[in-house]
Protein backbone atom coordinates (compact mmCIF):
# COMPACT_ATOMS: atom_id res chain seq x y z
CA UNK A 1 0.00 0.00 0.00
CA UNK A 2 0.97 3.59 -1.09
CA UNK A 3 0.67 6.70 1.10
CA UNK A 4 1.87 10.51 0.79
CA UNK A 5 3.38 12.35 3.41
CA UNK A 6 1.82 15.63 1.26
CA UNK A 7 -1.00 14.03 -0.98
CA UNK A 8 -2.54 17.13 -1.91
CA UNK A 9 0.52 17.46 -4.31
CA UNK A 10 -0.64 15.21 -6.36
CA UNK A 11 -3.46 17.36 -7.46
CA UNK A 12 -0.58 18.75 -10.15
CA UNK A 13 -1.29 15.29 -11.77
CA UNK A 14 -4.24 16.95 -13.64
CA UNK A 15 -2.07 18.82 -15.74
CA UNK A 16 -0.62 15.85 -16.89
CA UNK A 17 -3.67 14.77 -19.39
CA UNK A 18 -4.26 18.63 -20.46
CA UNK A 19 -0.28 19.17 -21.41
CA UNK A 20 -1.88 15.94 -23.11
CA UNK A 21 -4.51 17.33 -25.27
CA UNK A 22 -2.63 21.13 -26.17
CA UNK A 23 0.22 18.83 -27.63
CA UNK A 24 -1.43 16.85 -29.64
CA UNK A 25 -3.41 19.83 -30.31
CA UNK A 26 -0.77 21.86 -31.39
CA UNK A 27 -0.16 18.13 -33.65
CA UNK A 28 -2.67 17.87 -35.63
CA UNK A 29 -2.52 21.88 -36.32
CA UNK A 30 1.40 21.24 -37.35
CA UNK A 31 0.16 18.59 -39.59
CA UNK A 32 -2.67 20.45 -41.65
CA UNK A 33 0.07 23.31 -42.14
CA UNK A 34 2.33 20.52 -43.32
CA UNK A 35 -0.19 19.58 -45.86
CA UNK A 36 -0.91 22.84 -47.12
CA UNK A 37 3.02 23.37 -47.37
CA UNK A 38 3.09 19.93 -49.12
CA UNK A 39 0.75 21.11 -51.91
CA UNK A 40 2.85 23.89 -52.30
CA UNK A 41 6.24 21.90 -52.72
CA UNK A 42 7.41 23.50 -49.63
CA UNK A 43 7.89 20.06 -48.06
CA UNK A 44 10.15 16.56 -49.00
CA UNK A 45 7.10 14.55 -47.45
CA UNK A 46 9.48 11.33 -47.13
CA UNK A 47 10.83 13.73 -44.55
CA UNK A 48 7.55 14.23 -43.13
CA UNK A 49 6.77 10.58 -43.24
CA UNK A 50 9.89 9.48 -40.88
CA UNK A 51 9.56 12.03 -38.79
CA UNK A 52 6.29 11.35 -38.35
CA UNK A 53 6.61 7.35 -36.70
CA UNK A 54 9.01 8.95 -33.68
CA UNK A 55 8.28 12.37 -33.09
CA UNK A 56 5.86 11.61 -30.56
CA UNK A 57 8.21 9.56 -28.79
CA UNK A 58 10.20 11.85 -26.44
CA UNK A 59 7.48 14.17 -25.79
CA UNK A 60 5.67 11.35 -24.14
CA UNK A 61 8.53 10.03 -22.23
CA UNK A 62 9.21 13.68 -21.15
CA UNK A 63 5.63 14.30 -20.00
CA UNK A 64 5.38 10.67 -18.22
CA UNK A 65 8.85 11.78 -16.46
CA UNK A 66 6.96 14.81 -14.96
CA UNK A 67 4.08 12.74 -13.52
CA UNK A 68 6.95 11.20 -11.64
CA UNK A 69 8.46 13.86 -10.27
CA UNK A 70 4.89 14.96 -9.26
CA UNK A 71 4.30 11.65 -7.33
CA UNK A 72 7.92 11.68 -5.82
CA UNK A 73 7.02 15.65 -4.46
CA UNK A 74 4.45 13.90 -2.48
CA UNK A 75 6.80 11.68 -0.52
CA UNK A 76 5.64 8.54 -1.15
CA UNK A 77 5.42 6.25 1.43
CA UNK A 78 5.38 2.28 0.46
CA UNK A 79 4.29 -0.57 3.35
CA UNK A 80 6.52 -3.61 2.09
CA UNK A 81 6.40 -6.93 4.33
CA UNK A 82 9.91 -7.09 5.64
CA UNK A 83 11.39 -10.74 7.23
CA UNK A 84 13.18 -9.89 10.61
CA UNK A 85 14.87 -12.14 13.25
CA UNK A 86 12.68 -12.73 15.97
CA UNK A 87 14.18 -14.73 19.43
CA UNK A 88 13.65 -13.66 23.35
CA UNK A 89 16.22 -14.89 26.32
CA UNK A 90 15.11 -14.03 29.69
CA UNK A 91 18.11 -14.07 31.71
CA UNK A 92 16.93 -15.20 35.55
CA UNK A 93 19.16 -14.27 38.04
CA UNK A 94 18.91 -15.92 41.76
CA UNK A 95 19.35 -12.62 44.30
CA UNK A 96 19.03 -14.86 47.24
CA UNK A 97 21.21 -14.43 50.39
CA UNK A 98 23.36 -17.56 49.26
CA UNK A 99 24.65 -16.02 46.75
CA UNK A 100 26.50 -13.90 48.56
CA UNK A 101 29.00 -16.73 49.12
CA UNK A 102 32.54 -16.55 48.04
CA UNK A 103 33.31 -20.31 47.32
CA UNK A 104 33.60 -18.87 43.96
CA UNK A 105 35.14 -15.51 43.73
CA UNK A 106 34.87 -12.77 43.99
CA UNK A 107 30.95 -14.26 45.00
CA UNK A 108 28.38 -16.33 43.63
CA UNK A 109 26.30 -13.24 42.63
CA UNK A 110 29.59 -11.55 40.87
CA UNK A 111 30.27 -14.88 38.72
CA UNK A 112 26.61 -15.09 37.78
CA UNK A 113 26.51 -11.18 36.51
CA UNK A 114 29.76 -12.12 34.39
CA UNK A 115 27.75 -15.20 32.68
CA UNK A 116 25.15 -13.03 32.28
CA UNK A 117 26.92 -10.22 30.27
CA UNK A 118 28.45 -12.85 28.67
CA UNK A 119 25.36 -14.02 26.71
CA UNK A 120 24.06 -10.36 26.24
CA UNK A 121 27.47 -9.50 24.64
CA UNK A 122 27.25 -13.01 22.45
CA UNK A 123 23.95 -13.04 21.70
CA UNK A 124 22.59 -13.32 18.03
CA UNK A 125 21.46 -10.59 16.39
CA UNK A 126 17.52 -9.72 16.31
CA UNK A 127 17.56 -11.32 19.68
CA UNK A 128 15.90 -9.79 22.82
CA UNK A 129 17.27 -10.32 26.03
CA UNK A 130 15.30 -9.82 29.10
CA UNK A 131 16.39 -9.77 33.17
CA UNK A 132 14.42 -11.55 36.43
CA UNK A 133 15.90 -11.25 39.33
CA UNK A 134 14.71 -14.06 41.82
CA UNK A 135 14.78 -14.32 45.66
CA UNK A 136 11.52 -15.00 47.63
CA UNK A 137 9.63 -13.66 44.61
CA UNK A 138 10.40 -13.18 41.24
CA UNK A 139 10.71 -8.97 39.90
CA UNK A 140 11.13 -8.07 35.63
CA UNK A 141 14.29 -5.89 36.32
CA UNK A 142 14.61 -5.57 32.57
CA UNK A 143 11.89 -5.94 29.61
CA UNK A 144 12.93 -7.47 26.41
CA UNK A 145 15.91 -5.49 24.93
CA UNK A 146 18.65 -5.04 22.22
CA UNK A 147 20.17 -2.08 24.36
CA UNK A 148 23.27 -3.91 25.78
CA UNK A 149 24.19 -0.74 28.07
CA UNK A 150 20.75 -0.49 29.66
CA UNK A 151 21.15 -4.67 29.96
CA UNK A 152 24.72 -4.56 31.70
CA UNK A 153 23.53 -1.65 34.39
CA UNK A 154 20.70 -3.53 35.18
CA UNK A 155 22.80 -6.75 35.57
CA UNK A 156 25.15 -4.57 37.80
CA UNK A 157 22.36 -3.25 39.99
CA UNK A 158 21.57 -6.45 41.65
CA UNK A 159 22.39 -7.11 45.17
CA UNK A 160 21.86 -10.45 47.28
CA UNK A 161 18.57 -10.59 49.36
CA UNK A 162 16.54 -12.50 51.39
CA UNK A 163 15.71 -16.68 50.69
CA UNK A 164 14.93 -18.60 47.18
CA UNK A 165 11.96 -19.77 45.07
CA UNK A 166 13.49 -20.99 41.64
CA UNK A 167 9.90 -21.79 40.75
CA UNK A 168 8.72 -17.87 40.72
CA UNK A 169 11.98 -17.33 38.39
CA UNK A 170 11.44 -19.24 36.10
CA UNK A 171 7.51 -18.44 35.93
CA UNK A 172 8.37 -14.74 36.58
CA UNK A 173 10.14 -15.28 33.08
CA UNK A 174 7.95 -17.93 31.21
CA UNK A 175 5.09 -14.82 31.34
CA UNK A 176 7.24 -12.31 29.56
CA UNK A 177 8.06 -15.56 26.86
CA UNK A 178 4.55 -16.96 26.34
CA UNK A 179 1.96 -14.69 28.75
CA UNK A 180 -0.73 -16.66 30.28
CA UNK A 181 -4.17 -17.07 28.71
CA UNK A 182 -6.73 -14.38 29.64
CA UNK A 183 -8.75 -15.18 33.00
CA UNK A 184 -11.76 -17.34 31.89
CA UNK A 185 -10.37 -18.20 28.85
CA UNK A 186 -9.32 -21.81 28.01
CA UNK A 187 -6.56 -23.88 25.75
CA UNK A 188 -8.06 -25.23 23.12
CA UNK A 189 -6.45 -29.18 21.82
CA UNK A 190 -4.97 -27.50 18.97
CA UNK A 191 -3.14 -24.57 21.52
CA UNK A 192 -2.32 -27.55 23.77
CA UNK A 193 -0.68 -29.43 20.95
CA UNK A 194 1.13 -26.61 19.33
CA UNK A 195 2.53 -25.90 23.12
CA UNK A 196 4.33 -29.52 22.96
CA UNK A 197 8.12 -30.20 23.22
CA UNK A 198 7.87 -30.63 19.54
CA UNK A 199 7.28 -27.35 19.15
CA UNK A 200 9.13 -24.87 20.86
CA UNK A 201 8.50 -21.32 21.42
CA UNK A 202 10.89 -18.55 19.49
CA UNK A 203 12.47 -18.43 23.31
CA UNK A 204 14.50 -19.57 26.31
CA UNK A 205 15.02 -18.84 29.80
CA UNK A 206 18.65 -19.14 31.33
CA UNK A 207 18.30 -19.54 35.24
CA UNK A 208 21.88 -18.35 37.00
CA UNK A 209 21.43 -19.72 40.58
CA UNK A 210 23.51 -22.12 43.15
CA UNK A 211 20.06 -23.74 42.99
CA UNK A 212 18.85 -23.68 46.86
CA UNK A 213 15.39 -23.18 47.09
CA UNK A 214 13.85 -22.36 50.59
CA UNK A 215 10.23 -21.63 49.32
CA UNK A 216 7.15 -24.33 48.97
CA UNK A 217 6.74 -24.19 45.20
CA UNK A 218 8.17 -27.07 43.27
CA UNK A 219 10.65 -25.36 40.56
CA UNK A 220 10.02 -29.15 38.58
CA UNK A 221 6.15 -27.86 38.81
CA UNK A 222 7.18 -24.54 37.18
CA UNK A 223 9.53 -26.57 34.97
CA UNK A 224 6.64 -28.53 33.71
CA UNK A 225 4.87 -25.36 32.99
CA UNK A 226 7.67 -24.23 30.84
CA UNK A 227 7.50 -27.42 29.07
CA UNK A 228 3.91 -27.33 28.25
CA UNK A 229 4.34 -23.66 26.52
CA UNK A 230 7.31 -24.95 24.54
CA UNK A 231 10.19 -22.88 26.31
CA UNK A 232 13.12 -24.65 27.41
CA UNK A 233 15.28 -23.42 30.48
CA UNK A 234 19.10 -23.92 30.47
CA UNK A 235 20.76 -23.92 33.61
CA UNK A 236 23.86 -22.37 35.21
CA UNK A 237 25.03 -23.79 38.06
CA UNK A 238 27.10 -21.51 40.64
CA UNK A 239 28.83 -21.88 43.79
CA UNK A 240 30.39 -25.88 44.60
CA UNK A 241 29.92 -28.94 45.71
CA UNK A 242 31.81 -28.58 48.88
CA UNK A 243 30.02 -24.72 49.98
CA UNK A 244 30.47 -22.71 52.31
CA UNK A 245 29.22 -20.47 54.91
CA UNK A 246 27.41 -17.23 54.62
CA UNK A 247 25.98 -14.92 57.47
CA UNK A 248 22.83 -13.39 56.63
CA UNK A 249 20.68 -11.40 59.59
CA UNK A 250 23.56 -12.64 62.12
CA UNK A 251 23.65 -16.22 61.55
CA UNK A 252 25.89 -18.21 59.85
CA UNK A 253 24.42 -20.30 57.27
CA UNK A 254 26.24 -23.24 55.33
CA UNK A 255 25.39 -23.06 51.38
CA UNK A 256 26.45 -25.47 48.70
CA UNK A 257 25.46 -25.91 44.60
CA UNK A 258 22.59 -27.59 44.45
CA UNK A 259 23.54 -29.17 40.89
CA UNK A 260 20.85 -32.10 40.83
CA UNK A 261 17.90 -29.80 41.10
CA UNK A 262 19.31 -27.56 37.97
CA UNK A 263 20.22 -30.69 36.35
CA UNK A 264 16.92 -32.25 36.58
CA UNK A 265 14.82 -28.79 35.28
CA UNK A 266 17.21 -28.29 32.27
CA UNK A 267 16.33 -32.61 31.74
CA UNK A 268 12.31 -31.59 32.21
CA UNK A 269 12.20 -28.44 29.54
CA UNK A 270 15.22 -30.56 27.18
CA UNK A 271 17.72 -27.54 27.94
CA UNK A 272 20.95 -27.60 29.21
CA UNK A 273 22.51 -27.84 32.46
CA UNK A 274 26.13 -25.80 32.72
CA UNK A 275 28.39 -26.22 35.99
CA UNK A 276 31.11 -23.43 36.78
CA UNK A 277 33.64 -25.77 35.17
CA UNK A 278 32.27 -25.33 31.75
CA UNK A 279 31.05 -21.47 32.26
CA UNK A 280 33.42 -20.44 29.42
CA UNK A 281 30.96 -22.69 26.97
CA UNK A 282 27.86 -20.96 28.20
CA UNK A 283 27.06 -19.42 25.08
CA UNK A 284 26.40 -22.78 23.65
CA UNK A 285 23.15 -22.27 24.40
CA UNK A 286 22.24 -20.12 21.55
CA UNK A 287 22.64 -22.87 19.39
CA UNK A 288 19.17 -23.66 21.28
CA UNK A 289 17.49 -20.50 20.62
CA UNK A 290 15.21 -20.90 18.01
CA UNK A 291 14.95 -17.98 15.70
CA UNK A 292 12.02 -17.96 13.58
CA UNK A 293 11.86 -15.42 10.25
CA UNK A 294 8.54 -13.13 11.35
CA UNK A 295 6.70 -10.97 8.20
CA UNK A 296 5.97 -7.99 9.44
CA UNK A 297 4.69 -4.86 7.05
CA UNK A 298 7.14 -2.07 7.53
CA UNK A 299 6.29 1.68 5.66
CA UNK A 300 9.58 3.11 3.69
CA UNK A 301 9.77 6.45 1.58
CA UNK A 302 10.34 5.87 -2.23
CA UNK A 303 11.08 9.63 -2.55
CA UNK A 304 13.90 8.98 -4.03
CA UNK A 305 13.64 6.38 -6.02
CA UNK A 306 10.86 7.68 -7.91
CA UNK A 307 12.44 10.92 -8.43
CA UNK A 308 15.38 9.12 -9.44
CA UNK A 309 13.65 7.43 -12.12
CA UNK A 310 11.94 10.39 -13.49
CA UNK A 311 14.94 11.98 -13.91
CA UNK A 312 16.40 9.22 -16.27
CA UNK A 313 13.17 9.68 -18.02
CA UNK A 314 14.01 13.65 -18.48
CA UNK A 315 17.59 12.34 -19.60
CA UNK A 316 16.11 9.57 -21.84
CA UNK A 317 13.19 11.82 -23.65
CA UNK A 318 16.08 14.85 -24.16
CA UNK A 319 18.78 12.80 -25.67
CA UNK A 320 16.13 10.41 -27.76
CA UNK A 321 15.24 14.10 -29.16
CA UNK A 322 18.46 15.38 -29.79
CA UNK A 323 19.99 12.16 -31.44
CA UNK A 324 16.63 11.80 -34.07
CA UNK A 325 16.08 15.70 -34.59
CA UNK A 326 19.00 17.88 -33.27
CA UNK A 327 16.89 19.51 -30.89
CA UNK A 328 15.02 19.05 -27.23
CA UNK A 329 10.93 18.59 -27.47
Amino acid sequence: MVTFVWPWVLLSLLAVPLCLFMYFRLQRKRSMAEERLGAMGGIWEGTVVMAGKRRHIPPVILLIAVAFLAVASARPHLSLPLPRLEGTMMLALDVSSSMAADDVKPSRLEVAKLAAKTLVEQRPAGALVGVVAFGQGGLVVQLPTDDVEALNATIDRLNPDHGTSLARGILTALNLISPPPETGSEQSSAEKESASPDSFASGIIVLLTDGENTEPIDPIEAAQVAIEQGVRVHTVGIGTQDGTTVEVEGFNLFTQLNGPILQEIALQTEGTYFSLSDIEGISAIYDDLKKEFTVEPREIEVTSIVGAFSALLLLAGGALSLFWFGRTP
